[in-house]
């Protein structure tokens, strides 16, 4: 049995974290983001892993600064063993990852060195990847650049959202790190030095990353959309009216057109034009402050001419 401290704070990670206290390992402390206010009340809610945390009576720490020096007097109190990294979203400097008696592990949600950073899941969807998959590699202070000790793949279906994604990974993580912990105390582990050459990034998204370039050809537009679900949405403005898309699926377009344009909207039918005289069919759209609604709703409730254009602000 070994003593673990834990670093994580998404949904992401608590498959993970359930794992391994349901495991004959210890975990003895939680390590997680401060609450953060969260939806439009701006309600302070704790995270994910908190809440898991706490129900086990796990302690639970929330430092502001790693660096700080109760935090790592606590840290260094709970004598862990071990360091398992879910998504926990600070890099960990030299001396938290000096804490663990035995060595600090990531479980990141790509197969590195591709997708390194904040936003692996998404960058994986966008790029078009087919397969992607959980890679289990030791900390170090660089970003996502440690040695690789294990590795398991995962196929991207044709319709998968990140939210699709990151559920399944999650469970991947879990798995991983439950089949891995004893090879990994043993030191029967190798460790192979990462490619750094190949390296791609996947930063932080952010609001504006949602919105959709339709001058990119339909498939790619598919990919965005898919991506930017859960969060941050992918959306574009239609006469300076604002709409999130939630669901798509590049088809056969009646005619070329504009990118942005709009080429049918009767029925269950809005198709816009993508590039290179490629199409989407919007599938679920929300208009700003409405619900979701299929494309049989909307255009059953909102008029929308072809020609009119999607864009980035109000059509030119």
């Amino acid at each position: 049995m070994v003593r673990i401290v834990f670093f994580g704070t998404p949904a992401f990670a608590v498959p993970a974290l359930s794992a391994l206290i349901a495991s004959p390992h210890e975990v003895v402390a939680l390590v997680t983001r401060p609450d953060r206010p969260k939806h439009r009340g701006q309600h302070v809610a704790p995270s994910p892993t908190r809440l898991v945390a706490e129900a086990h009576g796990i302690p639970a720490l929330t430092p502001e600064h790693l660096k700080a020096p109760a935090f790592l007097s606590t840290l260094e109190a709970v004598r862990p063993d071990l360091g398992v990294v879910a998504a926990y979203g600070k890099i960990l400097p030299d001396a938290v990852l000096a804490a663990p008696r035995l060595r600090v592990v990531n479980l990141h949600a790509s197969l590195l060195p591709r997708h390194r950073g904040a936003s692996p899941i998404q960058a994986a969807i966008r790029a078009g990847d087919r397969v992607t998959g959980v890679t289990l590699m030791r900390v170090v202070s660089e970003l996502d650049a440690g040695p690789l000790l294990a590795t398991v793949e995962h196929r991207i279906g044709p319709d998968d959202t990140a939210a699709d994604l990151e559920s399944a990974l999650a469970r991947l993580a879990a798995d991983l790190i439950l089949r891995q912990v004893g090879p990994l105390i043993a030191g029967r582990l190798d460790e192979q030095v990462q490619n750094h050459a190949s390296a791609t990034y996947a930063p932080r998204l952010t609001k504006a990353d949602g919105q959709v370039d339709w001058t990119r050809i339909a498939q790619a537009v598919h990919d965005h959309v898919r991506a930017m679900n859960p969060w941050p949405h992918a959306f574009s403005y239609l006469n300076a009216n604002r709409y999130v898309i939630h669901r798509t699926a590049p088809t056969s377009p009646p005619r070329a057109g504009r990118p942005g344009e709009v080429l049918e909207a009767s029925g269950e039918r809005l198709v816009v034009a993508a590039g290179d005289a490629t199409a989407i069919h919007v599938l679920a759209i929300q208009p700003e402050g409405r619900r979701t609604m299929t494309a049989r709703a909307f255009l059953a409730g909102y008029t929308v001419h072809p020609g009119s254009r999607f864009g980035p602000t109000t059509a030119p």
